[in-house]
């Protein structure tokens, strides 16, 4: 499933003055990396949020919102928020902003060489 262009672009427009914004394509659609850590994607309508493991538990509880799992196993780093979790502006800034507040916390992704 493609990304939906309207959900990268209000991301794009949310990240407008960050300093080190990248995106790149992965988890089938696109994803925007702050200071060298993914931090947001725009995957299918969800949009994918790395919140850390102390908020996890509580997002899951918001209706909309559900964990992402890779090889079987919860990435507790990781959710999924619905176009119902982000359906007003504030909704949406409060993920964002989430994310953003963990991004400095966040371990960067060793690359592949």
């Amino acid at each position: 499933m493609a990304y939906e262009e309207k959900l990268a672009n209000r991301i794009r427009e949310a990240l407008v003055n960050q300093p080190d914004i990248e995106e790149k394509k992965m988890f089938r659609g696109i994803c925007f990396m702050v200071n060298g850590k993914m931090c947001l994607c725009a995957s299918g309508d969800e949009m994918l949020c790395r919140i850390g493991p102390d908020l996890f538990e509580q997002a899951l509880e918001t209706n909309g919102v559900h964990g992402m799992i890779r090889n079987g196993k919860p990435l507790k780093d990781f959710v999924f928020v619905g176009p119902e979790a982000m359906r007003t502006q504030q909704e949406f800034d409060y993920w964002v902003n989430t994310a953003l507040a963990f991004n400095p916390r966040a371990k960067a992704t060793k690359s592949k060489k």
